[in-house]
């Protein structure tokens, strides 16, 4: 494989294979059944690189698990290789050879313990298309080890991102539009040997986009200490699956659990904080938290964690820290149950790096208008914050979904940089800065539009008087022709009976 352009459908490939399953099996237990399929060919294949080149040296290495721990690969005992999956894929004893294969990678690999799925000898699941799926699998060309971690990454990716999809409103749990994450590590970037933190990681795409954003600048992939925390148990595993196969050392804690009831991460200063949260989780049991140590600004409502969320990363920030997250717009402006109050403080904390509105149908999930916020402790223009109004940029990609292009977003990442820089030119519409004194006088609402205004219009040159008589010309044809189909329309009715 001369690089992963080669396999570029690849994806596509595997998941319209993977879409044969649709009906053979219950929609909750699909996703499980692609992803660890596509972990457990990723892991044996790792192994079976290493295997081979322990045995070439000749040094009676290769059953040393040692051997593989230190490369940071995991361990897979002979009955759960995929060379011995591959020749049961016909079997009728299919499945349960794959479950125990999951079964046997997780005695052997402690940080894997009840990370796998184990569902596929589940009598619902037809064995044939399994087995179908699985010879899709062994037929794949997986090419040089850090060509086929991408290869595979991006197809659990790609995965991911399509159940995502499938999902509507519940994939958005799991999986935050790569745009947006890319958009996010854009404008932090990340850099080597920083620790990354995200409280509710999902799949943890963040984490994957700041390794790569690293890599691409002169760094290695596993020059970045990854913390996250996942309250959604499958969700949790997923991420389990999609660091290693990405080769990301992660600590996501030794279970899946709930963030503000149970932090795993008590001590943690991170430099980089990157999040999507739940938009406007209610009931988030404000009542048994109400002298908790992160509420430095004021007590989030019970009927609202968007300042909770908030307040828990600016508590887990390092001195040097800058966070950068996706929030409903309503945290921009409201007042309610002492939201205000809130945000007043962090504003007056001179913590309010810049504020990111981003344009509708980006989301899987949802269609309510968001907003990316960028928080940091130490910010280069103090006393000053950034506006930006992105509501016009992105590219509709079908009716329902809107991307951001490359170009966008590195568009989006020089705004911020010149702005830090002191060298930015406001720009009527899109983007502008504002001073402590500013915001107040907006009664700290922080809506990107009341501060960028609104984009000025070229004049074309035509005299008023001209345009208004040409555009009233216009709208009296259309009248006409309007009245003439109102006519059409009446005689039609007439004619079968029917008089308006």
């Amino acid at each position: 494989m001369e690089s992963n352009n080669a396999n570029i459908g690849f994806e596509k490939q595997i998941w319209d294979a993977a879409c044969v399953l649709w009906g053979h099996i219950p929609a909750t237990e699909y996703r499980k059944v692609i992803i660890g399929l596509i972990f457990l060919r990723y892991i044996s294949d790792a192994f079976e690189k290493r295997y081979q080149k322990l045995v070439e040296e000749g040094e009676g290495f290769e059953d040393d698990r040692d051997a593989y721990i230190e490369e940071n690969i995991f361990f897979v005992p002979e009955e759960a290789r995929w060379n011995i999956i591959a020749t049961a894929a016909h079997t009728p004893e299919i499945g349960k050879i794959i479950d125990d294969a999951m079964i046997a990678i997780e005695k052997e690999n402690k940080s894997l313990k009840n990370v796998l799925p184990k569902n596929y000898a589940n009598p619902d699941l037809d064995k044939r298309v399994l087995g179908d799926v699985v010879d899709l699998f062994t037929n794949m060309d997986m090419g040089e080890t850090e060509d086929s971690k991408d290869l595979l990454g991006r197809t659990y990716e790609y995965c991911i991102q399509q159940f995502a999809a499938h999902e509507g409103v519940k994939g958005g749990e799991f999986y935050t539009p790569a745009s947006i994450v890319k958009t996010i590590v854009a404008i932090l970037k990340p850099y080597k040997n920083c620790r990354v933190y995200d409280p509710c990681c999902g799949s943890g795409g963040m984490f994957v986009q700041s390794a790569k954003f690293i890599q691409a600048h002169s760094g290695n992939r596993g020059e970045i200490s990854v913390y996250g925390q996942e309250s959604n148990a499958d969700t949790w595993k997923m991420a389990k699956m999609n660091m290693a196969i990405r080769g990301i050392d992660a600590n996501f804690g030794p279970y899946h659990a709930d963030t503000f009831f149970n932090d795993l991460h008590p001590t943690l200063k991170a430099d980089f904080i990157m999040a999507n949260p739940p938009f406007n989780l209610s009931s988030w049991g404000q009542e048994k938290l109400k002298d908790d140590v992160r509420w430095k600004y004021g007590l989030p409502p019970a009927g609202n964690a968007n300042y909770a969320w908030i307040q828990h990363m600016i508590h887990h920030l390092a001195p040097n820290g800058k966070i950068g997250l996706v929030l409903a717009n309503g945290a921009l402006s409201s007042q309610s149950s002492g939201e205000g109050e809130i945000r007043k403080n962090i504003i007056e904390a001179d913590l309010v790096e810049g504020i990111l509105a981003l344009p509708t149908q980006l989301f899987y999930s949802v269609t309510i208008p968001v907003t990316l916020w960028f928080i940091s402790k130490n910010k280069k223009q103090k006393g000053k914050t950034l506006f930006i109004d992105a509501r016009k940029m992105g590219h509709m990609v079908d009716r329902k979904h809107r991307d951001f292009s490359d170009e966008d977003i590195q568009k989006l990442a020089d705004t911020f940089e010149q702005f830090q820089n002191g060298a930015l030119e406001e720009v009527k519409g899109f983007c502008a800065i504002a001073d402590l004194q500013e915001i107040e006088k907006q009664d700290y609402i922080l809506t990107p539009g009341r501060y960028v205004g609104i984009e000025e219009v070229k004049d074309d040159g035509e005299p008023f008087e001209e345009k208004m008589k040409r555009l009233t010309s216009e709208l009296s044809e259309m009248f006409a022709k309007s009245h003439e189909l109102e006519e059409e329309i009446r005689k039609k009715l007439e004619a079968i009976g029917y008089e308006i």
